[in-house]
Parts: structure tokens; sequence; C-alpha cells
């Protein structure tokens, strides 16, 4: 099967992609770990997923000190970290591939031994990560409760605004064809979206349009710096990861993407809640919502969505008017020539999560093409 609707070409904002597959972000921990830049073998990693005409999304960068929660999760916030970049923005366009910087605050999913001087993570409110399984990781590894973080000033909610404005013009200044505004999975900008976890007093608190008001300020900052139609948000409504969850999403996510919808973005990107938390564990939850289904009616420009998607499912998705194009994730870990290979149909390599985070060559650059295992 050569899939015709995900073969198509599709106009992302100014750019002409070839085909609509898209290569999601993903955490892989390889940055310089002192520097958090990118290295040469990062630059290797994206350049192998590169193809004429395709989009890729690069893996979450905090915009700041306090927005890591990981170890050896690349930055946009140094000068270091921008000419890291650089390398991998020119290594993907030398392959013809187009790369959009996905910009990320974790907010409280963190601990006190990334944050600096050793402080507690910041949030909206001081409320707590709980429930089973639900562990930080510290900075020496080891896996221990969560936090309870600080809640925010109103005038440090100010500044983290702009350190997404800084980072979206260090974007632009590394060589990205755009940015892609982290909304989803239970970070910084969702703990501001959702009821249970913002519990603020001030403009950015309370009724619906307050808690939205945090990422819609971003998302018009990330326009400032680009123009609408080179900056995409993304967002996972029904997610429930990294103890996020809003008791009826609905109310909350059509006015936030009727709001966005105003903007002239690029492109708006779903998670579906089928592989909401798929970071942490293989998933595939059952009887849930279709966001691109629910929320198509409310979205005029591109709409990109991600979550376990096979190449039939993606073709049905986007033959269907679901979506525009369909992001994959941990199949592209293993499949560095994916497009080719659903094109003509050749079988898949399996992933190994255990090489997922962390590490260097294995897991990471070694996965072969599909033309050099017969070889290898």
């Amino acid at each position: 099967m050569n899939f015709p609707s995900l073969f198509s070409p599709l106009k992302v904002g100014p750019y002409q992609l070839q085909h609509r597959l898209v290569m999601a972000p993903l955490t892989r921990m390889r940055a310089d770990r002192s520097s958090f830049a990118p290295r040469p073998l990062n630059a290797q990693y994206y350049a192998q997923r590169a193809t004429p005409g395709g989009l890729i999304i690069a893996e979450a960068s905090p915009v700041m000190a306090t927005g890591r929660g990981n170890p050896g999760t690349p930055g946009i916030y140094s000068e270091e970290q921008i000419k890291g970049w650089r390398s991998v923005v020119d290594a993907v366009h030398a392959r013809g591939g187009l790369i959009f910087l996905q910009i990320w605050h974790v907010g409280r999913v963190s601990h006190s031994s990334f944050q600096p001087g050793g402080a507690l993570p910041v949030a909206p409110s001081a409320v707590p990560i709980v429930g089973n399984g639900m562990l930080a990781m510290t900075a020496d590894g080891k896996m221990v409760h969560y936090e309870t973080p600080r809640a925010l000033e109103t005038s440090e909610v100010e500044q983290i605004i702009e350190a997404f404005q800084q980072a979206a013009e260090n974007a632009m200044t590394a060589g990205f064809d755009g940015v892609e505004i982290y909304g989803a999975n239970g970070y910084l900008i969702e703990q501001f979206l959702q009821s249970h976890t913002n519990l603020r007093t001030d403009r950015y608190g309370g009724g619906i349009e307050h808690r939205a008001l945090f990422l819609l300020e971003i998302t018009k900052a990330a326009v400032g710096v680009w123009g609408g139609n080179r900056v995409g948000v993304r967002l996972s409504p029904y997610g429930v990861a990294n103890g996020s969850g809003e008791a009826d999403p609905m109310p909350l996510y059509t006015h936030i993407i009727k709001a966005l919808d105003q903007l002239g973005l690029a492109y708006l990107h779903f998670i579906e809640p089928r592989s909401s938390g798929a970071g942490r564990a293989e998933v595939n939850h059952q009887n849930v919502p279709s966001a691109m289904v629910l929320f198509r009616p409310f979205w005029r420009s591109v709409l990109i969505s991600a979550g376990g998607f096979s190449g039939e499912a993606a073709e049905a998705a986007i033959a269907g008017r679901h979506a525009d194009a369909i992001a994959f994730g941990r199949i592209f870990i293993s499949n560095p020539d994916l497009p080719r290979r659903l094109q003509h149909g050749f079988p898949l390599t399996p992933y190994n999560r255990s090489t997922f985070y962390g590490g260097e060559e294995a897991g990471y650059t070694d996965y072969p093409v599909y033309d050099g295992m017969a070889t290898a």
C-alpha cells in the first residue's frame, strides 16, 4: 500500500511539504550534560531522519534554567545552545528537510536537583504531582516522590512569557524554520490551563479565559517574533500525563482552540488521548475520545495528530479529513527512513524502549535504513 493521502503534498505556513508524515518531538536526553547544548551526535540523529520536503519537530527544549526537569535535555537559552542547534538545523537543511523547535517549560514536573541553587520547582500553584507511579527523576538518576512546587509570583509569570519570546528569537537565530509551543502533557502551560493545578487568584487564574491567558500570551509573543504562519502549538486534550487531567476538557479546550484559531498559526498539534503518557510506558488507553475528531470543527488551519498511528490509520485519518498530517514518534526512532518504509511497504524495525533516554549511539544513531539491512 502506498498511502496516497499520507504521501500527498501539504502547505504548512509558507512551506510546501512533499508528504504528510511528520517526525514528532521526542525527548532523548543526549545533549551535552554541562552546557545542555546539542552535540554532533544530535545533528547526525536528526539528519538521518530528514527527508526532502519533510517536517521534523525537534525535541522539547527548555526556555530557561528553571524549566528543566530531566538530565541531558537541550536548551535554547544560551549562546552555546544556539550554536549547537545551528549545527542540527544545518544538517537537516542539507538533506532538504524542514525543522521546527518545540519550546518548553516543565513547571512542577521537575526536582530541586535540576533547579538553580537547589530551589523548588515552580508552578502556577503549590500543588504537587501525586498518585501511583508518579515519581520524579533527580539529577543523579534516582526516582523519588515529587516535591511540592513553589507558586509563581505574577511578575515571574510575565518573566517566563518573556523567556518564551526570547527562546523564539533564539530559535530564529539558530536557523529553525519555526517553533512549536509545548502546551501538552502536564507541563507548565497545561498546569496553567487546568483547574486542579491552577488555583491562582490573579489574572492568570480563575475561569477558563484567565487560565488560558498564559498560553495565549506566550503564543502571541512567538507570533510577534515569527509571524503566525511559522508557529505551531501542541495540546493534549483528555490527556493524563504527568498528573494532568481536566474533569470536563471540552469547554476548556474548545475555548483555547477557538482563540488560537484567530492567530493565523501554521498548525495545531494534538496528542491523541489513547497515547497520553506514552513517553513513560507502553500505553493504549481504551474507550477514550479522539482529539482530532472532536476539535477539528473549531480549527481552520493545518491539524497534525500524533499517538500510536500505523500507516493505515494515518492514511484513514487524512483521507477522512480528521487531520492534515500525522506525527510519528517511537517508530521514527527505530526507522530513520520511516517515510520510505511506509510508502513502499517495507517492514519496520521494532524500537528498544530501554535506549530511549540518555546514552550515546546505541538506540539513537545505530538503527539501519532498510536498504542497509540486507548488507548489515
